[in-house]
């Protein structure tokens, strides 16, 4: 049939435990952890697929799971991406939907004996993902959001990322050098001439990314690389330990510097 053409997937992104695996992870803990990647289906130029903030989401997720007594969970792979609607491809559901999801998954996980839930944000636009955290406090989950900005800086300057955050705003250099390193078979050519710039997105809740890029790229992802990807998800890996701190003590306090 004409233009049935196969279309390529990507194998691995689904956890692959048994019941009696989650079991014996959290036998003898005090609390379980489990992690939840959240992703979204959107345009990433023309070199990166659409689903890149989920792999990315699952990237991270899963190197955590490596490096900790945590249970992984499958994705969510449609999310808030209602800034990217004018490119083709990209699917949506609304905050509350996703607020709905997040919630339902996590009172699941507490009658399982799972109460508590680290969301593993890949899109910077599931801004409701904070609110749902931030709600979490007295219903009986202990809820996360990562990475924060600084884990991410942190791990910018591990890996030696050259552009800011606030320039490596979508299909830059971050983003291109994890799919190099995880999925360097999704990777198209052309990221070597997409860089494009522009740290001045004040209305881009108003007007959506088309009023600030043609391409669909902000950033410069002619910097990327799979050796850059792989120190970012290290430096991810190692944010993470203070999440698992803060989620499984007693008191749950975060620390820092006390002025009297």
């Amino acid at each position: 049939m004409s233009g049935s053409g196969t279309q390529p997937t990507v194998s691995g992104l689904l956890p692959v435990d048994t019941t009696e695996d989650v079991r014996v992870r959290g036998a003898g803990v005090s609390r379980q952890v489990a992690v939840l990647p959240v992703g979204s289906f959107e345009q990433h130029g023309p070199f990166l697929p659409l689903a890149t903030d989920t792999l990315i989401a699952c990237a991270v997720a899963r190197e955590v799971a490596a490096a900790y007594p945590v249970h992984l969970l499958p994705p969510v792979t449609i999310a808030c991406s209602h800034e990217h609607a004018d490119w083709p491809g990209t699917v949506s559901i609304s905050s509350v939907t996703l607020h709905a999801v997040v919630r339902d998954i996590a009172e699941s996980l507490r009658r399982s004996g799972v109460d508590a839930l680290v969301l593993v944000n890949g899109h910077g636009g599931n801004y409701v993902l904070g609110n749902v955290v931030q709600e979490s406090g007295g219903s009986g989950t202990r809820m996360a959001l990562f990475p924060a900005a600084e884990d991410w800086e942190a791990a910018r300057e591990k890996a030696g990322v050259r552009t800011s955050l606030l320039s490596d705003m979508h299909a830059g250099e971050i983003e291109t050098s994890i799919l190099l390193h995880t999925h360097p078979e999704l990777v198209r050519p052309g990221y070597e001439s997409s860089d494009f710039l522009a740290d001045d997105r004040r209305h881009l809740l108003t007007l959506g990314m088309a009023a600030y890029t043609d391409s669909g790229v902000i950033g410069r992802p002619s910097l990327a690389s799979a050796e850059k990807g792989k120190e970012l998800l290290a430096g991810l890996v190692a944010s993470f330990g203070a999440y698992v701190s803060l989620l499984t003590s007693e008191k749950g306090t975060a620390g820092g510097e006390h002025h009297s």
